[in-house]
């Protein structure tokens, strides 16, 4: 069963698309993707809010985000939080291994 984090960083004068951007241009988040376990770690920017970007984080298992929060990688994350001084809201999900109900299926288009 795989674990999703939506991770909602919030700012002022453009501070959490900056640190989305830091995060990548210094190569910390493709560092991230290359941990084991890790599933997908990827910004989004929600049209309706200019100020917030959505992190969604997936890895395979608690144990693999417990490696995560003991690497160098969260000093350097706590580091660029703080320096564009974000706030943060968290949504944790759990994989459903059932997979997507026939019933809904007729609404997705591959």
């Amino acid at each position: 069963m795989s674990i999703t984090i939506n991770i909602y960083y919030t700012g002022t004068n453009g501070a959490a698309r900056k640190f989305a951007e830091e995060m990548e241009s210094s190569q910390t988040a493709a560092a991230i993707r290359k941990e084991k376990g890790n599933l997908r770690y990827d910004y989004f920017f929600p049209m309706t809010d200019p100020e917030t970007v959505l992190l969604i984080d997936s890895w395979e298992n608690q144990q693999a985000i417990d490696l995560h929060h003991a690497s160098p990688m969260m000093e350097k994350i706590a580091e660029l939080r703080n320096k564009y001084d974000l706030h943060m809201k968290v949504e944790r999900y759990l994989s459903d291994e059932s997979g997507i109900p026939e019933s809904d299926s007729h609404f997705i288009k591959e």
